[in-house]
């Protein structure tokens, strides 16, 4: 499953278009946390984008929201993700598939609680020229 949905999303990006390359957008990422793009391209005013995204052991992504949907499958370690209730919305293992919704209105941070790294596969589909994340102020949690 997990092969078959990381090929889907490979194939639907780079049928779209030839893989491009580009910088990063600045998201509010703990230290050692690293992202590569894995393919890249712009259909009818949307991009689409693959990368992956590593989070060290004790870090996180930051809190943040995003201006169109995601869609991850984890492919190694955990994530650990919470809403801006301070509440965990998920734990997702090896092999899961998580979706972030869109807007301001779903700020989050993913975290690694574990002791491996978290190695991510997203695919950000996004308004053309939308930063890969929006950052967001703590809302409040005693951790971040």
């Amino acid at each position: 499953m997990r092969t078959a949905l990381r090929t889907a999303v490979a194939g639907v990006v780079t049928a779209a278009a030839l893989a491009l390359c580009g910088p990063a957008g600045a998201t509010p990422a703990g230290p050692g946390v690293t992202a590569r793009i894995l393919a890249q391209t712009t259909v009818d005013g949307t991009d689409y984008t693959l990368r992956e995204i590593t989070v060290p052991p004790g870090q996180s992504t930051g809190w943040h929201y995003h201006d169109g949907p995601l869609y991850g499958v984890v492919e190694q370690g955990t994530l650990s993700h919470f809403d801006a209730t301070c509440g965990s919305d998920g734990v997702y293992r090896t092999g899961a598939t998580i979706r972030e919704p869109s807007g301001s209105d779903h700020v989050h941070i993913g975290r690694n609680l574990g002791d491996t790294p978290l190695v991510l596969d997203v695919l950000y589909v996004l308004p053309h020229g939308s930063p890969f994340s929006q950052d967001a102020p703590n809302p409040g949690c005693a951790f971040h």
